[in-house]
Formats: C-alpha cells, structure tokens, sequence
C-alpha cells in the first residue's frame, strides 16, 4: 500500500502566487463517501486510501510525502464589484498527481480551515454543502460536462455554524487545475506583468500547449479559453444547469465547471429562473448565463492585453477578435446539441426558430424540462406516448401543437423512429440531482442517514439509463417540495 505519488508544478512559480499553509487537523475525522472509480482513474491505491492513514489523508490530518500544501491567490468581480483579493479562504491544495491517461490532476482540500486568504471567516465547510457538491460535480461528470470532481467527502468532528449548526465536513476535489480568471486579474490589478507572463506560460504549458506553436501564442491561449467556455456554457444550458454564482473567480481557465455553490437545475423551463439566496437582481439567472460567460471572458482578456499586441490599439483589436468567437461557437454548440436533443440528425436553417417556438410553449406552460425530452423520445409516432406528454402541459392542446411541428421536422430524418429515440435518450437525462431530492438526502444526512446520499449517488453514476425501481427519481417535485432558494454555505 501506498500514498499518492504527487509532481506538483503550481508551487514551481514564484513565492507571491500563494501562501505555503497546512490544512486544519481535524479532531475526529471519519470518512463519509469515497469515489472509489475516481480514485482508480488517478491511480491512487485504494487500499491505502480506506485505511486509517488514507482516511487521515482524505480528512486533511495527515500529510503524505510530495504533498506541498499551498492556498492559492487570486482576485475576482463578485457581482460585476471588484475585489482585489480573494484568494483560497477554505481551501488547501495539496498538490498534484499524473493520472493513468497521463493528466495533470489537482488534489485540492475544501473545508480545510483558515488561510492567509480567509478575510475573517472560519475556512471550514459544513455537512450540507460538501454532500452538495460531491452530488452535483459527479453528476455532471456521468452527463458528460467538464467538471471538478469530488474525490471523497469525510467528517471532520467539529459543529460549523452557518444558517444552522451543522456537522463540520470536508470534500477532497479533483481538478484539471484550480487556475481562475481571477487568478488573472490578481496579478493585472497589482501590474505585475512578470507574473502574468508567468502563469499565462504556466497555462499554455499545462492546458492548451497548442497555443505555444502559434505565431501569437498568447492570442491563441485566450482564443482557446474563449471556445472551452463557449463549449461548457452550451453544455450547462442544454441540460437546465443553473451555476448560481458565476463570478471571474468560478470560472476556470481550463474549462471545467467549478465551485458548485447555489448551483440548482430547471424544473420548469423558464430562462428567468435564479435559484441562489444571494443572486436578488437576477444577474445569474439561466437565460443570462452565456452572456454572463463572456462578460467574464472580457475581464479575463483584459488582464492579457500587455501580451496582445505592441500598442494598446493593436492588443484591443486582438482581444476583440478572440471574444467574437464566443457568440457563434456558442451558437453552434447549442444548436446541435438541442438538434439531438430533438432527434434531429440533420441541420436545417430553421431548427433554432422551431427550438425556440417549443421552448417558448413549454415556458407557458410551465413544463419540466427534463422529463419533457425524455418522454417526447417515446412519442415519434402518434399514439398513446402523447398523453405522458400532454400532462405536462398546463394546456394540452399546446402540447398538441409542439408534437405537430416536432413531428413535422422529423419527418425530414432518415432514421428510424426507434434510432431517433435511441439518440434522445443517449442526451437526455432520465436523472438529474433534481434540487426537492438533493435537499432531501441532506437533511438526511443531518439526522446521522446516509442511506438517500448513497441511493441518489448511485442513480446519478447512470443518468441516461432509466431504471424501473428508479422511476421516482424521475419526477419532478410536488409544490409542498419545490425548491426555492439555494444556499452557497462559506
């Protein structure tokens, strides 16, 4: 048995990149949730990690040799308001390992006390929001959306206070890195053009080493940045991903999700919908957030502008240039992913008005989402599959004229209905962490029962493969269930 074997580069840039800070020690660590296929795809010794020194490991109690714990530094617009100096206020980066395909992966600590960084607060996590995200990055990791992921989760002995008194916990997170665009725009606000330099070079290296061939390199690592959020972004709205919180320090160079706070999915289809506590004017609502994307995406090529051009002019001018690719990559990427969420095989100038006429109705008519696309899979041809359909539907008869002009588009396919069922239900979700359940297994949890974490876990690890015993699963809540408000819990 052995402990993770750790090549950490992050720590090889210079001293004003971060604090060197050892995790809390929790007083009586326990080991809650252990992603055992995770841990086997970064080939970590599973034997090791269920045993006492790996529980301590998880829990932040002991350090294993390799490990050089470090918080990093960072700033960020929260709200569109700028703060010079955020940084990891709870986190602790333990370092990096080698995956067996050969990546680059963080190990990172959350809930692991104060740093230099904390700004007056604890550094700890509590129970509710570490099940949260552990629920929530693993789903989205089986639906196929570039995330963090939630490596283990473990008690930690200690009561947190929050909104409530809860169980003090931790969550080990997996990273391709933890570098944000408000790591950026610490060093830009500081112009401290050495060290932008230094982590742009840091980023071409180790997330788009293409760009380093370029004859711009630096344009080309911003225009890279640009089409992987412009990717993500199309991902999170064509399976009703709400992040909550998309501030320039949550949004990752490397394009994955992270930092799933308030984060919430649609029930019913409304671009509106704002589910966080903290989110009052609506900046972060579903429908605002691929313009919110490359609102940030702006602030991040403004921290790169000394790297872009000779003069101010000529930097702008390639900036601008990379940000208006967001736009039609964006576009791009949505539209054929709602085509097969359709079942639509081929492309047709019209598909995105037909798209936006049937999410219109559905928003009307306040229709789920998610189980909208799923039961239309079975309504191809006319029959008894409509009904599922129409009683999702305030009006029926409005459902009735979204199956005429679904059925009238598909008429053009050259597939069989039984193929383009089959596409559907390879992109549409039968389960998503629905909000009503994932508060559920939390509260649960807070009554000492994992039992509904460990259900909804594994109904999750297969959201395309609808199960009969799982069918409750599929519902969306009842009113006295609804979810309202979510809570990010720092």
């Amino acid at each position: 048995m052995s402990s993770p074997s750790f090549d950490n580069s992050y720590v090889r840039l210079p001293d004003r990149f971060f604090a060197r800070v050892d995790p809390a020690i929790p007083p009586a660590p326990s080991l809650l949730a252990l992603n055992r296929r995770l841990a086997s795809e970064l080939g970590l010794d599973l034997d090791w990690l269920e045993g006492a020194e790996g529980g301590d490991f998880l829990a932040g109690r002991l350090i294993v040799p390799g490990s050089e714990p470090i918080a990093a530094a960072y700033a960020g617009h929260q709200f569109a308001n700028f703060v010079p100096q955020l940084g990891d206020g709870r986190a602790v980066l333990l370092g990096e390992v080698i995956d067996r395909q050969g990546r680059r992966r963080d190990i990172q600590l959350k809930g692991a006390g104060r740093t230099p960084f904390s700004r007056g607060g604890d550094g700890r996590a509590a129970l509710g929001p570490v099940l949260r995200e552990y629920l929530v990055s693993e789903a989205m990791a089986a639906l196929g959306i570039p995330t963090t992921r939630s490596l283990a989760a473990s008690l930690t002995g200690e009561t947190i206070e929050r909104e409530t008194s809860q169980p003090g916990a931790v969550l080990v997170r997996v990273a391709s890195s933890h570098i944000r665009v408000g790591t950026f725009q610490y060093f830009a606000a500081r112009q401290d053009r050495d060290a932008i330099r230094a982590l742009a070079d840091h980023v071409i290296a180790r997330h788009y080493p293409s760009a380093a061939e370029a004859e711009q390199p630096y344009a080309a690592l911003l225009e890279a940045v640009v089409a992987a959020q412009a990717e993500l972004l199309a991902r999170w709205m064509l399976v009703g991903f709400i992040h909550g919180v998309m501030n320039t320090d949550n949004m990752a160079i490397a394009g994955e999700t992270i930092d799933y706070g308030p984060c919430a999915f649609l029930d019913a289809y409304d671009p509106s919908t704002v589910f966080s506590s903290i989110d009052r004017d609506g900046r972060y609502a579903f429908g605002n957030q691929p313009q919110i994307a490359l609102w940030d995406l702006t602030r991040f090529a403004e921290t790169l502008l000394q790297l872009l051009g000779d003069t101010p002019d000529d930097a702008i001018a390639v900036a601008e240039t990379a940000l208006a690719t967001f736009k039609p990559r964006f576009a791009a990427a949505h539209g054929n992913g709602m085509r097969r969420k359709f079942g639509f095989a081929s492309s047709r100038d019209d598909d995105a008005d037909l798209a936006n006429t049937i999410l219109a109705a559905m928003q009307s008519n306040q229709v789920d989402y998610t189980l909208f696309f799923r039961r239309l899979s079975q309504a191809i041809e006319t029959g008894g599959a409509d009904e599922p359909v129409r009683e999702l539907f305030v009006d029926p008869t409005a459902a009735d004229e979204v199956l005429h002009l679904w059925r009238g588009r598909l008429a053009s396919e050259r597939q069989s209905a039984v193929e383009i069922s089959h596409m559907m239900n390879s992109v549409n979700p039968a389960y998503i962490p629905r909000n009503h359940r994932v508060e559920a297994v939390i509260r649960a949890a807070l009554d000492g029962n994992l039992g509904p974490f460990e259900e909804l876990r594994g109904v999750l690890s297969e959201p395309f493969h609808a199960r009969q015993q799982f069918v409750a699963f599929e519902q969306p809540p009842l009113e006295h269930e609804r979810v309202r408000a979510t809570f990010c819990g720092t």
